[in-house]
């Protein structure tokens, strides 16, 4: 009798589409077998960078490169004046690979070189596509490989991601990462940026644009050199040393890991590499993304599921990062790139629209990262809501840990942009909050970089806008800075705490980082003021910055105090709409939101568990920027109405716009315990 795979199991509704994704299932496995053959290891399949690319021997360098279409190809540089020479000529060997090996002495470490590569018709300059080192000429703006030979380097810390079950996700840009208007550098995020980090509590950090791009403004999303680390930010051994200390203050390190396409363009990256525009990519309608000006792999081909894969584990092995955060897997999923429909049923993951060989490449992916490494994580970043993302592949999903909670941001900006503060429905954002899929855990957000790019608004310049300009000062008095500043409070608080296994947060959002990101460009004359972190602002004790940050800390160390995400799901315990109140356990605390803007409640009834209950946070505190209108040093008892057969309530005082999380210490049982 066939069994139905996992993810149907839990899911009756997808029982209709079980054939197919049982077929998806077993198209993986197959595939994976083709690839690792006898060994069966993804590992010893995935090791290009082992053999591609410039490699430094005891007696000698060898350089090899895979350009099938491609009738020669001469290394040029600095070494021979950039002409072609004939000692510099590649030899072809099978299979479209091409081999050089020179004496030690031809080449010297901090030469800058590229590939002139020769086609039937054509040629062109190209950079290797496994350069671990490229580096801009400040007069052209064009990119050079560069002659790279690492020192041995000797990690000192171990990684604590065996440690770590719930990422606290800080969301970083190492470039933007300074007070001053220019690129910041690896070594300046390790020792200014790291020790921010650990005290605010998070216990990941994710940094984004780590792969050579060449348009810095692209947020690195635009990536031309898959292995190379961005020398915007300072040398590869740098960026090793900000993971070996992260790791020693007890910090995961993920990297924003971008597969779902390339840059276009040619003197960079791997467009038209040997002269074809298919070698990488697809080489009809689907070659170029219709939205992000971009180039579409061909994820069926399996040169490029080889780099790929050799890419995921490239950055593990070389750089010991802890894992992946996937960018862009919706364009992946769908030859349409998810971007002609809504996902409101389940046909639309199961119609035929979905691109097979994406799927399994991804589902491979995760089978290869978490065979490097067990205990890596992977993050999905993903809209459509596919079924079974992050369960594993032998659950008939695609074997991510994570997928982020992509509604959730959305949904706050869309109550805060088209509702009054008293419309605000706590029935739907409950259930919003807690809309996620029984098997899959998901990293919750209310905001991420998205929301900070120019054009969008962050929560608290939504809430506050250009009054962030003028009251921020503590002696200064806003009405409108009082209520952005509860809100802010309440919505990450409520986030937080209904959270699918992890937390998000963008660098600087935790204290409320005024205005927008805007790179420097064009429209604004190259400019870095808005391409930097103020991170002064929240040093200032003048200004009311700081509160936020002290109340995101407090909130993350919740979990430290009382492991409350080891309960998987909330209990509800009240949405009352009309009162605009909410509560939910979680754990021991129980979590209760007063979202009105104008009333208070007294001896206001919560169902909950029997016990005594004290204050453990508290939105409304002085400490927070609060009115300290609550008394934190009450012990509230629960109270059994109706006899023994009634149920139990706390009475609390909640003042508007305020949400307070209380601890719960069972009494002793004198009656059976309702639940």
């Amino acid at each position: 009798m066939n069994t139905l795979p996992k993810i149907v199991q839990d899911d009756p509704w997808l029982k209709p589409y079980s054939p197919v994704i049982e077929s998806r299932r077993k198209a993986v496995y197959k595939l994976k077998d083709k690839l690792a053959g006898p060994s069966g290891s993804l590992k010893d399949f995935a090791s290009g960078y082992l053999f591609y690319g410039l490699h430094k021997t005891t007696d000698s360098w060898i350089f090899r490169e895979w350009a099938p279409n491609a009738t020669d190809i001469y290394l040029i540089g600095e070494f021979n004046g950039w002409k072609e020479t004939e000692d510099f000529r590649m030899k072809p060997l099978s299979n479209g690979d091409w081999e050089i090996i020179l004496l030690p002495e031809k080449i010297l470490p901090g030469q800058k070189f590229k590939l002139l590569v020769h086609w039937k018709g054509g040629k062109g300059e190209r950079l290797p596509s496994y350069a671990r080192r490229c580096v801009q000429d400040e007069k052209t703006k064009l990119f050079d490989a560069e002659v790279w030979v690492p020192e041995t380097f000797i990690w000192q810390h171990d990684s604590p991601c065996t440690l770590i079950k719930h990422p606290f996700v800080y969301e970083a840009h190492v470039g933007m990462a300074t007070d001053e208007e220019k690129v910041g550098s690896y070594d300046e995020f390790r020792q200014n940026v790291l020790p921010r980090i650990k005290k605010a509590g998070y216990n990941t950090v994710q940094l984004m644009a780590v792969q050579e791009h060449p348009y810095y403004g692209s947020f690195g999303y635009h990536v031309s050199n898959f292995f190379a680390v961005s020398s915007r930010f300072g040398s590869p051994d740098s960026l090793k040393r900000l993971i070996d200390e992260a790791h020693g203050m007890g910090m995961m390190v993920i990297m924003d890991l971008v597969h779902s396409h390339s840059v276009k363009n040619e003197n960079e990256g791997l467009a038209r590499f040997d002269g074809t525009p298919g070698q990488y990519f697809h080489s009809n309608h689907r070659r170029e993304h219709v939205a992000w000006d971009s180039l579409c792999f061909d994820y069926g081909r399996e040169h490029v599921l080889h780099f790929l894969l050799s890419n995921c584990k490239f950055w593990l092995d070389e750089y010991k990062f802890d894992g992946f955060r996937f960018d862009g897997v919706t364009s992946m999923l769908y030859f349409d790139h998810g971007l002609s429909r809504d996902f409101t049923s389940y046909e639309f993951y199961y119609d035929g629209n979905q691109d097979s060989d994406a799927l399994n490449y991804l589902a491979l992916a995760n089978l290869l990262i978490h065979e490097v490494n067990p205990n890596a994580i992977t993050i999905a970043e993903e809209m459509s809501g596919m079924p079974g993302l992050a369960e594993p592949v032998r659950h008939g999903g695609l074997g991510f840990d994570f997928r982020m909670a992509m509604g959730t941001p959305d949904y706050w900006i869309k109550i805060i942009k088209e509702r009054p503060d008293e419309a605000w429905d706590v029935a739907q954002m409950y259930h919003e909050l807690n809309s996620r899929r029984a098997g899959e855990k998901t990293i919750s957000y209310a905001e991420s970089h998205d929301q900070a790019l120019v054009g969008d608004k962050t929560i608290i310049f939504r809430l506050i806008d250009k009054e962030m300009y003028w009251h921020m000062n503590k002696s200064s008095q806003s009405l409108v800075v009082d209520r952005g500043m509860a809100l802010h409070k309440m919505i990450r608080l409520a986030t937080f705490a209904t959270s699918g296994g992890g937390y998000l947060n963008f660098m600087g959002n935790e204290f409320g980082h005024p205005e927008w990101i805007d790179f420097p460009r064009d429209g604004n004359k190259w400019s870095y003021k808005y391409a930097r972190r103020q991170w002064k602002l929240a040093e200032n004790f003048d200004l009311r910055y700081h509160w936020l940050a002290d109340f995101d800390r407090e909130m993350l160390n919740l979990e430290n105090g009382y492991r409350f995400l080891q309960d998987k799901w909330c209990t509800h315990r009240l949405s009352n709409v009309a009162d605009q109140t909410m509560a939910f356990e979680r754990g021991s605390l129980l979590f209760v939101f007063n979202f009105s803007p104008l009333k208070p409640y007294t001896h206001y009834g919560i169902l909950a568990h029997p016990g005594k209950y004290s204050i453990v946070l508290n939105t409304d505190s002085k400490k927070f920027g609060g009115f300290g209108n609550i008394d934190e040093s009450i012990t509230y008892i629960s109270e059994r109405i109706g006899g023994a057969s009634g149920k139990d309530w706390l009475k609390l005082y909640l003042p508007p716009r305020t949400a307070v999380v209380l601890h719960r210490r069972p009494t002793p049982k004198v009656y059976d315990s309702w639940d």
